[in-house]
């Protein structure tokens, strides 16, 4: 496996190189700025890029999406801290990185930490890249043009039954595609993606990583994954980031659609929930003229997240359930 490495301080990538060759990997390069990066990137691309997400000239969120238009490859951002550039790591994995680590450090005795972490991620993306072979998942070769709108929509307590509703409405010649964040465990989503097939005539399944938005369909998020998309409508799952308080995150899904390059008219809807999750990715889509819906309050279980996002001005329109699937007929003609 051929390893591209980025990062613009000399000692954290000789740390790095050291930690990949050890593991038997081949360093393709090396580059110490996110434009560099995309440079050779372009004339040589590797297995694997690790980026540094702050980095001058073009930090590493500009740079994955950059590369991901020019040269599609696996992207896993390692940067010194994931706390302090959590706005920046949604950003990157929006634009198409894979997942992010700490990058590791040269301790006290010689030893090398964070090197275990770093070996495991690059270990799971080439496990990945193993499946995606086998199913023969091919995000580069994605038509961008042919990709369909989005009707996005985040949901949680009471949302089963709402989504339900929703879906019931909606023809079978529906001209988006559907994609649902429901905040529920995992071990529960397959049943919930079989349930919810019975309530509508459009296909509903349980989404995973390599899944193309295609028009009429439904995919649903499974539980305990983050669910993003790429550009061209290709779909990611990933897990965590650990400091979200759901898993699927709302806000996480809704942040990566700013950076999927999906057609104009695509919407966003928020449904009843206990919280905020979702509010604040649906003021993003607002602000990026998508056309967002709140749940009104007389019709939600828990007003919660639509509450939020009404509060915050991010929904164009709040609507009762009973009403949404007509609001979205509408507005998808």
């Amino acid at each position: 496996m051929r390893i591209g490495i980025v990062n613009d301080m000399a000692m954290a990538v000789e740390v790095i190189k050291r930690i990949v060759v050890g593991a038997g990997f081949e360093v393709a390069w090396v580059a110490f700025n996110g434009e560099e990066a995309v440079d050779k990137c372009g004339k040589d691309v590797p297995d694997i890029i690790l980026l540094d997400l702050v980095m001058p000239v073009m930090d590493g969120a500009e740079a994955t999406r950059r590369i991901m238009k020019r040269c599609p490859c696996s992207i896993l951002i390692v940067t010194a801290s994931i706390e302090s550039n959590v706005s920046k790591v949604f950003e990157a994995m929006g634009a198409g990185a894979l997942d992010v680590v700490t990058t590791p450090e040269l301790g006290i005795n010689g030893e090398l930490d964070g090197a275990k972490d770093l070996i495991s991620k690059i270990s799971l993306i080439r496990k990945l890249q193993r499946i995606e072979t086998v199913e023969d998942v091919k995000p580069a070769t994605v038509s961008f043009d042919s990709t369909p709108k989005l009707l996005a929509i985040g949901s949680s307590t009471g949302g089963p039954t709402a989504l339900a509703t929703i879906l019931g409405a909606l023809p079978a010649d529906f001209p988006a595609a559907i994609a649902i964040i429901q905040h529920v465990d995992g071990s529960f989503s397959e049943n919930l993606a079989s349930w919810l097939n019975g309530q509508t005539k459009l296909e509903v399944k349980l989404a995973k990583s390599g899944d193309i938005l295609k028009a009429g369909k439904v995919l649903l998020a499974p539980g305990n994954r983050n669910m993003l998309l790429r550009t061209g409508g290709v779909v990611h799952l990933t897990d965590g980031p650990g400091e979200c308080l759901y898993v699927p995150s709302v806000d996480v899904f809704f942040q990566s659609l700013c950076n999927a390059s999906l057609p104009a008219g695509s919407a966003a809807v928020l449904l009843t929930g206990m919280g905020a999750d979702g509010a604040k990715g649906l003021l993003e889509l607002r602000e990026m003229d998508w056309f967002t819906v709140a749940q009104d309050k007389e019709s939600s279980v828990v007003w919660g997240m639509p509450g939020a996002a009404v509060k915050m001005g991010a929904a164009r329109k709040v609507s009762s359930i009973d009403d949404m699937g007509q609001v979205l007929i509408r507005h998808f003609k």
